[in-house]
């Protein structure tokens, strides 16, 4: 998950530290569960110590789809980097959270403290992007993200994002995160972009959608330029 951006505004920077705090929390075995509210109003569980375990089910489909160098867009602890890492592929995982990326090298992944917005190794040369864990919502705009992960990618490249499910809704914008002690919560720009809903911004940002699958009740779709 990436909350705001390394040289975010600071009511961005409170929500980060919201995560911050809640996979220190994670990391130490506790409960590091935080909610987000939608631009309706709406509250989403975002579960950070899933983030943190070995594995999660339902990622061995887009661990397999990615046979060449891979950018894990907001890596967080590093679940995806590593696992890539020990299959041989050569993977970097970016993340604008510190403590994100202490705990994704601690597991032995290579990352680095990156805004996905800003400079990233290897611009246009990566083969695979990956877009887990709800990280399509990056910077609260679709489009904006997409055509960056178009522009990081190789010309034969493959964006694999993860989505929600159908009928879950999708929108864009302010969103407030919360954590456990039912504050007012922390504002960032975050999204959510259901199955079905995938097409209009990927053609937007000059992508297509090539394949879809589900695993383990998660849904994915991976996109490559139009």
């Amino acid at each position: 998950m990436t909350a705001a951006a390394a040289d975010c505004v600071p009511a961005e920077r409170a929500a980060l530290g919201l995560y911050e705090r809640a996979l220190a929390r994670a990391a130490a075995g506790e409960d590091a569960t935080l909610a987000m509210r939608d631009v309706h109003g709406r509250e989403h569980r975002v579960d950070a110590a899933g983030w943190c375990r070995p594995d999660r089910a339902g990622d061995r489909g887009l661990l397999d789809r990615c046979h060449g160098a891979t950018l894990d867009v907001g890596c967080g602890p590093g679940r995806l980097t590593s696992a890539l890492l020990s299959r041989g592929c050569a993977a970097l995982g970016i993340d604008v959270s510190a403590a994100a990326v202490r705990l994704a090298r601690a597991r032995g992944a290579l990352a680095l403290r990156r805004d996905v917005f800003a400079a990233v190794p290897g611009h246009g040369r990566w083969e695979h992007l990956l877009l887990a864990d709800g990280n399509v919502g990056i910077g609260g705009d679709p489009v904006a993200l997409l055509r960056r992960c178009r522009d990081l990618l190789a010309p034969h490249g493959q964006l694999h994002a993860e989505l929600a499910a159908p009928g879950a809704g999708s929108w864009s914008g302010a969103a407030t995160l919360h954590d456990r002690d039912g504050g007012p919560g922390a504002p960032l720009r975050w999204a959510q972009v259901a199955a079905g809903d995938l097409a209009p911004p990927a053609r937007a940002a000059g992508l297509q959608i090539r394949t879809s699958w589900t695993e383990a009740g998660r849904w994915f779709a991976t996109l490559t330029a139009a």
